[in-house]
């Protein structure tokens, strides 16, 4: 009986000393802040949680860190923080935030231990922190020309404005960062690469889409799929929603960089970047909210990198949605598709699902040119305040003829706590409160504008 009870004892004390711990129990080894806990927020915390950032407190320090000690471990026991919401078992992420079970239990006995700070001499060496920009120093930063002022109330707007590049060559865009100049109104931003005359055709050209197609109604700056139209959940099987796939989306130019809440900075690796041609100009487009109750002013900005040489690899965005659904009231988890088949091979480099509020789940499957079919992505429990980009650990080869499936499912019951209004029928339209159905793809394809490329192409 002895021998027995030795032998439980040994397993107890093992288990105590690699940092095991459970509710209501604490770890026999000191988890102090600085020698401990600190190097986990570093890692993967502070990137948001920093002064005068996206979270609502710093975890630079102990004393950042202290009074928020009882609810950083209920959100991290219950793997709410940091936010990851793409299922792993599909694939592996290169921003991958999720922390490791022994990471979890050792904040959770941090905080059951009283919040020790330990030696200050133990603290790691702090991230290196450009004031101001996740991205570092940028090469050249782009403002819109002055403030916008955003009323204090009304619907949402969709705003247009045009920014001089002052380019006289190629730029290659290794980084790119939005910043909202008012967070309280900025709901998102787009930013893309147009020629002048593109440019100032772009919300003129909205307006002239609306009315060819039939489909659209303009209210303001705004634009919303007709309640009559044609309804086309499933995207995949039907030339009408195909054709009407791209009188959704802006002609504004090419795809740049996003800001929305969430939403990781336009980062490519070494070899990789987007190119800005000579004599183009940037344009925004940005989704203002007027929820404050007061005017506000607003005046964005896009700080850029440049890469050092032309890539071997030109970064590409495209946008596989549809705008022909209808979602009735009270569907709890109402199914739509999109497709989008490419013409080349491809270097599948990240995914962005975007939906609103009554977004439920998203996934991206590959039905290669042999038939198989594969999931990309999947993302269970889509959050509209916290929109991901999922960047691969390792980019995967899309041949030319795979297609691509996306596969959405809105929930617009009174179980949804976000729903506007769940007695509503709800279709595509720019304001948070009708629905879109995006699933965003960053790609990967040769540069046939580096000049080795281009000579042997014969360009």
């Amino acid at each position: 009986m002895g021998k027995r009870l030795l032998i439980s004892c040994i397993i107890v004390v093992g288990l105590c000393s690699v940092g095991l711990v459970s509710a209501g129990t604490s770890s026999r080894k000191e988890v102090t802040f600085s020698k401990d806990v600190a190097p986990i927020f570093y890692k993967n915390c502070v990137v948001c949680h920093r002064p005068n950032d996206l979270a609502p407190m710093s975890l630079l320090t102990y004393k950042d860190a202290r009074p928020w000690a009882r609810s950083i471990k209920e959100k991290v026991a219950t793997r709410e923080m940091p936010p990851w919401h793409a299922d792993p078992s599909h694939t592996q992420f290169a921003n991958d935030r999720r922390l490791t079970q022994q990471e979890i239990d050792t904040v959770v006995a941090w905080v059951d231990q009283g919040t020790k700070e330990g030696n200050p001499k133990d603290m790691p060496s702090p991230p290196q922190i450009t004031e101001g920009w996740h991205i570092g120093k940028p090469d050249v930063v782009l403002s819109m020309d002055a403030e916008h002022t955003v009323e204090a109330s009304g619907p949402d707007d969709y705003m247009y404005f045009t920014i001089q590049t002052g380019f006289t060559e190629d730029k290659w865009i290794q980084a790119a960062e939005l910043h909202p100049g008012n967070k309280r109104v900025v709901h998102h931003i787009i930013a893309f690469v147009a020629s002048p005359q593109m440019a100032a055709q772009a919300f003129q050209a909205r307006r002239t889409q609306a009315q060819a197609t039939g489909l659209f109604v303009t209210e303001g700056t705004l634009r919303r799929v007709k309640m009559d139209a044609p309804v086309v959940d499933d995207g995949c099987n039907s030339t009408t929603a195909n054709s009407n796939r791209r009188a959704g989306q802006d002609s504004t130019g090419a795809f740049l960089a996003g800001y929305a809440p969430g939403k990781d900075v336009d980062l490519f690796p070494p070899g990789v970047a987007k190119r800005i041609a000579k004599g183009s100009v940037i344009v925004f487009q940005v989704h203002y909210n007027k929820n404050t109750g007061k005017e506000e002013k607003d005046r964005s900005s896009i700080g850029l990198i440049f890469a050092k040489q032309p890539p071997e690899k030109m970064a590409m965005t495209s946008g596989i949605s549809n705008v022909m659904f209808k979602i009735p009231p009270g569907a709890e988890s109402h199914e739509v598709t999109s497709c989008q088949t490419f013409d080349r091979d491809v270097l599948v480099y990240s995914y962005m699902p975007h939906m609103h509020v009554r977004g439920k789940d998203m996934k991206y499957e590959a039905v290669y040119p042999d038939g198989h079919r594969e999931v990309l992505l999947w993302v269970p429990n889509y959050s509209f305040s916290w929109q991901e980009v999922y960047k691969l650990k390792t980019p995967i080869v899309l041949p030319k003829g795979t297609r691509v499936i996306v596969t959405a499912h809105f929930d617009n019951s009174t179980k949804n706590k976000n729903n506007p209004d769940p007695t509503k029928s709800v279709r595509w339209g720019d304001p948070t409160y009708d629905e879109m159905m995006i699933g965003w793809m960053d790609f990967l394809v040769d540069n046939v504008n580096k000049p080795d490329v281009a000579a042997k192409s014969g360009k």
